[in-house]
């Protein structure tokens, strides 16, 4: 029997750049619109053409892009809006119009006749232009039943190709939105989508339970991103939906902590170490009994195998681990040491996670190299750093690295001064040692402005990769520190397994 397939509508570059904090470029929305649709999405709605030429400006850039996915821009029920959407050349729109009683009175202030005329005029209207419609009812679900289903009907029959229900502030539960869409889809002619907020923390599971309902399209944004509590997150629902259910969406799921990735860089919102599938944390284990039980079985402790999402497994060390986890690690190392040794690396990993540390792997490595009597050497030494920062001056930084016996000296610059210092850093070691940053982490451990900081770094020299960390009571420096640390435990590693 043939797998049944939905559409994945993704509104990151609409819905969810509407997260406070969050304002894309036109070439920013145009690298994440291409990894989306190299991810498999369906239908990717760029935007709000009418809202800015700034906006127009990157959904043209999208449209001319030759991507696969359906291109669509948001409009309200109003002429000018799919006249702004027209100019950008999509191919469809996601038109929006309010159905409560509580929108039409307050933000409207029209009838429920005088909003279905209007919707209707310009879904015609749009129509007769040549674009697909896509007529979605906001705040449906406060929306009376009968009136729902009356206006969304309407618009099937005018003409819409789609119609969406929105849970605009996300009321529904699992045996509400089932059953809404199960009565919807019953009756309306065209595919019904889901548009599902995460107000209750429940829109993951009101749109799985719009599938199974009936809904042939689900409405959803990279790591959940959207005003208030988000979004349902495609990660979340097109797994779910696969796992659970065996239903297609077309989505390479190997792709999808790729694209989390690119999304958090790009937005500036950074994923919960918890956030599932794509958090640090999915494929992390740290307790004694369950990296005893993973490294036994992975599926002891993981519903899926971190690789189907691109992910991979991680041992965290601290004060929970088990000398299972530990020996494993050296394994990969390619070191065997004696029972003692290993016994005495045990001792003092649990020592340093008592004093409320996690392990990062350079502190890790430097116990084992400590108790195997391996003499750790610096290849990279910093010998000068200079930065420039005020209120007139743009953030600059210079430094001069020692690398065995050459010196190198560059500059950088960026949006503050641990920024320019760290982009400063990154040019030696872009020449010299093809090690990149992934991700940086700052947390004051004392408080007060004297407040001594750690600053943890995550690097990759791209066959492996390191967590390392700086401690001290200047910022700037505990990211330099932590960022030379990272490079010269790549680079020893590098040079202790002879490759």
């Amino acid at each position: 029997m043939e797998r049944r397939r939905i559409k994945v509508l993704d509104t990151t570059l609409r819905d969810g750049e509407q997260t406070p904090g969050v304002a894309l470029a036109p070439e920013q929305k145009l690298e994440i619109a291409r990894a989306l649709d190299e991810l498999g999405v369906d239908i990717i709605e760029a935007g709000s053409a009418i809202s800015s030429e700034g906006e127009r400006k990157a959904i043209k850039l999208i449209t001319k892009a030759g991507f696969q996915a359906e291109i669509c821009s948001f409009v309200r029920a109003a002429k000018e809006d799919v006249d702004a959407a027209l100019a950008c050349d999509v191919d469809s729109v996601h038109m929006v119009v309010p159905t409560s009683d509580i929108h039409l009175k307050y933000k409207l202030k029209k009838t429920r006749k005088e909003v279905k005329e209007m919707a209707l005029n310009v879904a015609r209207y749009a129509l007769d232009h040549g674009l697909t419609v896509e007529f979605s009812a906001e705040d449906a679900s406060r929306t009376e039943i009968s009136f729902l289903l009356d206006l969304l009907s309407a618009a099937a029959e005018e003409g819409a190709q789609r119609v969406c229900v929105c849970d605009t502030v996300g009321v529904l539960t699992y045996e509400k939105s089932r059953e809404l869409f199960s009565t919807l889809t019953g009756k309306i002619k065209v595919p019904v989508a889901a548009h599902c907020h995460n107000d209750f923390g429940m829109a993951t599971a009101n749109t799985v339970a719009a599938v199974i309902g009936g809904a042939s399209e689900v409405h959803v944004t990279v790591n959940g991103l959207g005003e208030r509590g988000g979004n349902a997150a495609l990660e979340e629902v097109v797994l779910a939906l696969s796992h659970f259910y065996d239903i297609s969406t077309g989505i390479k799921l190997k792709n999808l902590y790729s694209v989390s990735n690119l999304v958090e860089k790009i937005t500036g919102m950074p994923v919960s170490p918890t956030k599932p599938i794509v958090g640090e944390n999915a494929f992390a284990h740290g307790a004694g009994i369950h990296t005893h039980g993973v490294l036994i079985e992975p599926s002891t402790y993981e519903p899926i195998p971190p690789e189907m999402v691109g992910q991979r497994r991680r041992l965290v060390f601290g004060k929970l681990s088990g000398s299972h986890a530990i020996v494993s690690e050296l394994k990969k190392m390619g070191l065997k040491p004696t029972k003692k040794q290993v016994e005495e690396i045990f001792k003092q990993v649990k020592q340093l996670g008592d004093r409320g540390k996690i392990v990062t792997d350079t502190e890790f490595r430097a116990i084992v190299d400590s108790v195997l009597g391996r003499e750790f050497k610096e290849t990279l030494k910093l010998e000068e750093l200079t930065v420039v920062s005020g209120n007139r001056v743009t953030p600059t930084s210079s430094v001069r690295i020692k690398f065995g016996d050459k010196e190198f000296v560059e500059s950088g610059i960026g949006i503050g001064p641990v920024d320019a210092a760290m982009n400063a850093i990154s040019k030696v070691v872009e020449g010299t040692a093809n090690v990149r940053l992934i991700e940086y982490h700052v947390d004051a451990i004392s408080g007060g402005t004297d407040a001594m900081v750690s600053v943890v770094v995550k690097l990759t020299d791209g066959k492996r990769m390191v967590t390392a960390r700086g401690t001290s009571g200047d910022i700037i420096m505990a990211s330099v520190q932590a960022m030379l640390n990272g490079v010269n435990r790549l680079l020893w590693d590098k040079k202790m397994r002879g490759k």
